[in-house]
Protein backbone atom coordinates (compact mmCIF):
# COMPACT_ATOMS: atom_id res chain seq x y z
CA UNK A 1 0.00 0.00 0.00
CA UNK A 2 1.36 3.42 -1.01
CA UNK A 3 2.36 6.48 1.87
CA UNK A 4 -0.74 8.39 3.33
CA UNK A 5 -0.96 11.32 0.53
CA UNK A 6 -2.99 14.62 1.42
CA UNK A 7 -5.81 12.90 -0.07
CA UNK A 8 -5.94 10.35 2.88
CA UNK A 9 -6.73 13.37 5.28
CA UNK A 10 -10.00 13.41 4.11
CA UNK A 11 -11.09 9.65 5.12
CA UNK A 12 -11.02 10.77 8.51
CA UNK A 13 -14.09 12.90 8.41
CA UNK A 14 -15.21 15.99 9.37
CA UNK A 15 -14.77 15.73 13.15
CA UNK A 16 -11.40 14.65 13.07
CA UNK A 17 -10.54 18.11 10.59
CA UNK A 18 -12.40 19.98 13.17
CA UNK A 19 -10.17 18.73 15.86
CA UNK A 20 -6.80 19.25 13.93
CA UNK A 21 -6.29 15.50 13.13
CA UNK A 22 -3.39 15.35 10.85
CA UNK A 23 -3.08 11.65 9.61
CA UNK A 24 0.80 11.06 8.40
CA UNK A 25 0.99 7.17 8.06
CA UNK A 26 -1.87 4.81 6.83
CA UNK A 27 -1.57 1.30 6.54
CA UNK A 28 -3.56 -1.81 7.58
CA UNK A 29 -0.67 -2.41 9.79
CA UNK A 30 -0.09 1.17 11.05
CA UNK A 31 -1.98 4.11 11.05
CA UNK A 32 -0.71 7.40 12.73
CA UNK A 33 -1.76 11.06 13.44
CA UNK A 34 -1.16 13.88 15.26
CA UNK A 35 -3.79 16.07 17.07
CA UNK A 36 -3.39 19.64 18.88
CA UNK A 37 -4.21 19.67 22.80
CA UNK A 38 -5.60 23.25 22.06
CA UNK A 39 -8.97 23.34 20.78
CA UNK A 40 -9.32 19.60 22.90
CA UNK A 41 -9.19 20.21 26.47
CA UNK A 42 -11.97 20.02 29.02
CA UNK A 43 -12.94 22.74 31.61
CA UNK A 44 -10.29 22.47 33.67
CA UNK A 45 -7.26 22.67 30.98
CA UNK A 46 -6.46 19.21 30.03
CA UNK A 47 -6.75 16.93 27.56
CA UNK A 48 -10.50 15.81 26.82
CA UNK A 49 -10.92 12.09 26.99
CA UNK A 50 -13.54 12.54 24.22
CA UNK A 51 -10.97 13.88 22.55
CA UNK A 52 -8.33 11.00 23.03
CA UNK A 53 -11.52 8.67 22.10
CA UNK A 54 -12.14 10.83 18.98
CA UNK A 55 -8.05 10.25 18.02
CA UNK A 56 -8.54 6.74 18.82
CA UNK A 57 -11.58 5.80 16.74
CA UNK A 58 -10.16 7.68 13.82
CA UNK A 59 -7.41 6.17 13.77
CA UNK A 60 -8.74 2.13 14.57
CA UNK A 61 -11.39 3.50 11.68
CA UNK A 62 -8.99 4.19 8.74
CA UNK A 63 -7.09 0.81 10.02
CA UNK A 64 -10.48 -0.73 9.97
CA UNK A 65 -10.92 0.79 6.29
CA UNK A 66 -7.76 -0.19 4.47
CA UNK A 67 -7.98 -3.60 5.75
CA UNK A 68 -11.52 -4.10 4.82
CA UNK A 69 -10.41 -3.03 1.44
CA UNK A 70 -8.08 -6.15 1.42
CA UNK A 71 -10.68 -8.47 1.78
CA UNK A 72 -13.08 -6.53 -0.33
CA UNK A 73 -15.41 -5.83 2.70
CA UNK A 74 -14.44 -1.85 2.49
CA UNK A 75 -16.91 -0.11 5.09
CA UNK A 76 -15.79 0.09 8.61
CA UNK A 77 -18.65 0.25 11.38
CA UNK A 78 -17.49 1.26 15.00
CA UNK A 79 -19.10 -1.19 17.39
CA UNK A 80 -16.91 -0.83 20.42
CA UNK A 81 -14.04 1.34 21.69
CA UNK A 82 -12.76 1.46 25.26
CA UNK A 83 -10.06 4.49 26.87
CA UNK A 84 -7.72 4.25 29.73
CA UNK A 85 -6.10 7.69 30.36
CA UNK A 86 -2.73 7.00 31.98
CA UNK A 87 -1.68 10.69 32.18
CA UNK A 88 -2.85 14.40 31.82
CA UNK A 89 -1.95 16.19 29.06
CA UNK A 90 -1.89 20.31 29.24
CA UNK A 91 -0.11 20.99 25.82
CA UNK A 92 1.25 20.90 22.62
CA UNK A 93 0.60 17.70 20.13
CA UNK A 94 -0.31 14.27 20.85
CA UNK A 95 0.48 11.33 18.53
CA UNK A 96 -2.04 8.13 18.41
CA UNK A 97 -0.54 5.09 16.44
CA UNK A 98 -3.18 2.07 16.07
CA UNK A 99 -2.39 -1.21 15.19
CA UNK A 100 -3.87 -4.32 14.75
CA UNK A 101 -5.02 -6.65 17.23
CA UNK A 102 -7.24 -8.92 15.32
CA UNK A 103 -7.86 -8.48 11.26
CA UNK A 104 -10.20 -10.41 10.20
CA UNK A 105 -13.20 -11.01 7.07
CA UNK A 106 -16.23 -9.77 9.70
CA UNK A 107 -14.55 -7.79 12.62
CA UNK A 108 -11.08 -5.59 13.11
CA UNK A 109 -9.84 -4.84 16.42
CA UNK A 110 -7.17 -2.05 17.11
CA UNK A 111 -4.80 -0.79 19.87
CA UNK A 112 -4.26 2.84 19.83
CA UNK A 113 -1.35 4.36 21.66
CA UNK A 114 -1.44 8.35 22.05
CA UNK A 115 1.40 9.59 24.09
CA UNK A 116 2.65 13.54 24.65
CA UNK A 117 5.10 15.26 22.96
CA UNK A 118 7.79 13.44 25.61
CA UNK A 119 6.68 9.79 24.39
CA UNK A 120 4.80 9.23 27.30
CA UNK A 121 1.99 7.20 27.38
CA UNK A 122 -1.49 9.54 27.81
CA UNK A 123 -4.23 7.20 26.68
CA UNK A 124 -4.27 3.66 25.82
CA UNK A 125 -7.72 2.74 23.84
CA UNK A 126 -9.12 -0.44 21.95
CA UNK A 127 -11.61 -0.26 18.74
CA UNK A 128 -13.64 -2.98 17.38
CA UNK A 129 -14.89 -2.48 14.03
CA UNK A 130 -17.56 -4.56 12.11
CA UNK A 131 -16.29 -4.70 8.12
CA UNK A 132 -19.16 -4.33 5.81
CA UNK A 133 -19.30 -5.18 1.92
CA UNK A 134 -20.53 -2.70 -0.80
Amino acid sequence: MPPVTSTMNGLHGALAERMGIQITEATPERVVATMPVDGNTQPFGLLHGGASCVLAETLGSVGAVLHGATVDRPFAVGVDINATHHKAVRSGVVTGVATPVHRGRTAVTYEIVITDEDGDRACTARLTCLLRGA
